[in-house]
């Protein structure tokens, strides 16, 4: 099982986008979980004027939609610009029912500016994204330029906490439950990717790391309940206010 990468990866997503839902929707907790990262945002209940109606949101990595729907969710009316790089994962995503001021683009999280995606943003929410670009440095340093200033980030992500055991968990969840399963349906080099992804991408501790070298400040590791513990965790920041970088 090998890592795939840009056109390939994407490739890969196309053709797992007609069992993609089915695949997460057998994920205890899945949907929930982005749900509460997205609330991490803290864009509601006072938290940004304007909230709701007239708030700029972008979705980076949007899937078949699961981070959208979770975005609305928590700030209902926002503008919500969703972005991925799988046309196949998007067509899915498209397909199904959206208030007005939700927007998809077809987009590397690499090429942004190329497919006509600017600023400023309000926040910006990546789900399952920073593990499968090539470049994590660059896009968080592309998805800083793109945030007001005091602007707001929350990275939904599996990123393992460094214990063996929550290693373990991961391995032994995909090897025995996902891995199968997507074979049967001929996406598995896909999931064996996913797998790979997540054992040799960044410890939480790292990937916090991570971001406050892009700039990002009051960079927070929140963990996830469930089986999740240790294996997913939401990261929250923001950009520095103007007052800050003067």
């Amino acid at each position: 099982m090998s890592l795939l990468h840009n056109a390939d990866l994407s490739a890969a997503f196309d053709r797992a986008a007609r069992s993609y839902d089915r695949m997460v929707a057998a994920n205890p907790g899945y949907h929930r979980q982005l749900r509460r990262s997205a609330r991490r945002l803290g864009l509601s209940g006072g938290g940004l004027p304007g909230e709701g109606p007239g708030v700029r949101l972008l979705d980076l990595g949007c899937g078949t939609g699961a981070s959208t729907a979770a975005l609305l969710s928590a700030v209902p009316g926002a503008e919500v610009t969703a972005v991925d790089a799988s046309a196949g994962m998007l067509e899915r995503a498209r397909s199904k029912s959206w208030p007005r001021g939700v927007s998809f683009v077809h987009a590397p999280a690499e090429g942004l500016a190329e497919a006509g995606v600017t600023g400023p943003f309000d926040a910006v929410f990546a789900a399952y994204l920073f593990r499968n670009v090539s470049d994590p440095d660059r896009v968080l340093a592309g998805v800083r330029g793109l945030l007001a200033p005091g602007g707001r980030i929350a990275v939904h992500e599996y990123t393992l906490s460094g214990r063996p055991a929550h290693r373990a968990v991961w391995t032994a969840v995909c090897r025995g439950l996902v891995l199968p399963v997507a074979r049967r349906a001929g996406d598995g080099d896909l999931y064996g990717h996913l797998w790979r992804s997540v054992v040799e991408f960044d410890t939480a501790e790292e990937f916090a790391r991570r971001m406050e070298r892009a700039g990002f400040v009051h960079v927070r590791v929140l963990p996830l309940p469930g089986w999740h513990t240790g294996i997913t965790h939401t990261f929250v920041a923001r950009v520095p206010t103007a007052e800050e970088q003067a």
